[in-house]
């Protein structure tokens, strides 16, 4: 019954916050981007929770676990240093469309092409189906485990808690419940560490070169075979990560011009608390002896054997809060991307909000049906994501650094870097090869830029890319 105990107090707590903090918004632009004013702090927290999702929770305590140093090293980093670059990207845009709501909408606007916007719709779409997918598995098998319900109760229990409060006031239910889950986040992770060390006789507990004692050193035969098997497609897919997510562009357009760079960096510094800590309980479970059933679930399985029976209700909370906030965030950006359809844009605030509200409802029941598939894997779902995300991230990039391709050469760029790198990454996945991973990973990034700037003339914006960044390095010394 622990479970069902977390979900009621779960939904109790976020539909009280909600309805109490906010109100149902009529306006569409509160809706989707909250007057355009959200505050750091509270920007901050929730950038943070919505880039913890479940590889955050699970795969960082896993690779800690079985590849030491080398695992959480090729996790962490990458995670924090992506929501660093996307800093002056998430400026420039909110610059040069001040009243944008979406990236597909201000790649129309640049290229004024509705090719153009359907292929970013389409990609911007399909992560969040993903992702939402992603989170509902985390959290149903984890809520399955300790109810012995179906998986299917609960990944359908999860997608009701999540609709029953992001719709009622969009983006800002989305960053004030996420603030609240990132507070029970910090504190879950301030407690739970430190008692698992005392547990286990402090520091001394600690094994770094994970459960098999190869992976102690980062840069080692070891440590390399880490990075080309996980760490550099990895790091490709994160880099892609908020290019690709319509959850970080819509917060570029709701956070307060001024702050966005303060709450991007914020948003970093405490998002990589909680990986680093759930890659501490991965070293301790190696240095320990500790076996679990599920390598991908060594942090849930530690606390249920190390801790009194009642220790499991706090941390699921922590679990329950951390793949949630991704799951809201998505609901949200969802419902935002409905403003590109031709169908939709007319309408009064009243009736858009409507619609966004009903693909809320599409987007979960998408969600739960893809997490229901039997055999999928956190990781696995993790590695493949990232590899989509990087399908843009080029012609995004370079489009808002002022180098335009052509419409024809940005829809071609994406369609060729889909159809030609994730056959390539999805064939490295089922061989567990690192450089058929790495390479799909690469061609999918590269790809992308070098259609769309074959379609310019053989080279031009590549050149042109050359010559602003030397002026940009004069500029600044």
């Amino acid at each position: 019954m622990n479970g069902i105990m977390v979900l009621v107090v779960y939904a109790v707590i976020m539909i009280g916050a909600t309805v109490i903090f906010t109100k149902r918004d009529k306006d569409s632009d509160s809706f989707y981007v909250g007057n355009r004013n959200m505050g750091t702090v509270s920007s901050a927290m929730s950038i943070a929770a919505t880039w913890i999702w479940a590889p955050a929770l699970f795969t960082s305590a896993e690779k800690a676990y079985l590849n030491g140093v080398s695992g959480l090293f090729w996790f962490l980093v990458p995670n924090v240093i992506c929501l660093l670059i996307f800093i002056p990207f998430a400026k420039r845009i909110r610059k040069e469309m001040p009243n944008g709501i979406t990236l597909s909408g201000y790649m129309h606007e640049k290229y004024r092409s509705d090719k153009v916007k359907q292929v970013y719709l389409l990609q911007l779409t399909t992560l969040t189906i993903l992702s939402t997918a992603v989170q509902l598995l985390a959290g149903g098998k984890i809520l399955s485990a300790a109810t012995g319900l179906p998986l299917w109760v609960m990944t359908i229990a999860l997608a009701v808690i999540a609709f029953s409060y992001s719709q009622i006031s969009g983006i800002k239910a989305s960053v004030l419940t996420d603030a609240i889950q990132m507070i029970f986040l910090l504190v879950a992770c301030i407690i739970f560490v430190p008692w698992a060390l005392d547990l286990n006789g402090g520091i001394s507990s600690i094994q770094l070169s994970g459960i098999s004692g190869e992976f102690g050193k980062l840069f080692s035969e070891s440590g390399l075979e880490v990075f080309l098997g996980f760490g550099l497609p990895t790091a490709i897919g994160l880099f892609a990560g908020p290019f690709g997510d319509q959850c970080f562009w819509q917060r570029a357009f709701s956070i307060g011009e001024k702050k966005i760079g303060k709450a991007f960096l914020l948003g970093a510094i405490l998002f990589a608390v909680v990986p680093f800590s759930m890659g501490l309980l991965g070293f301790i479970a190696a240095g320990i002896g500790f076996i679990p059933n599920d390598a991908g679930m060594v942090n849930f399985e530690l606390i249920q054997a190390l801790f009194p029976s009642w220790v499991i209700v706090p941390f699921m909370f922590m679990l329950i809060s951390g793949l949630l906030s991704t799951v809201d965030s998505n609901l949200c950006a969802v419902s935002s991307l409905t403003t590109d359809l031709k169908a939709v844009s007319d309408l009064e605030s009243k009736s858009k909000i409507k619609i966004s509200k009903a693909s809320m409802v599409l987007l979960l029941i998408a969600g739960v049906l893809i997490a229901n598939i039997p055999g999928l894997t956190v990781t696995h779902m993790f590695l493949f994501y990232g590899t989509l995300r990087a399908t843009t991230m080029l012609p995004t990039m370079l489009t808002l650094m002022k180098i335009k391709m052509t419409s024809m050469g940005v829809v071609a760029g994406v369609i060729t870097s889909f159809a030609v790198g994730l056959p390539i990454f999805a064939y490295g996945t089922v061989l567990n090869s690192g450089p058929y991973k790495t390479l799909g990973s690469l061609a999918t990034v590269l790809l992308g830029g070098i259609v769309d700037d074959s379609y310019k003339g053989g080279g031009a914006a590549w050149k042109e890319c050359l010559v602003k960044s030397n002026q940009y390095r004069m500029r600044n010394g």
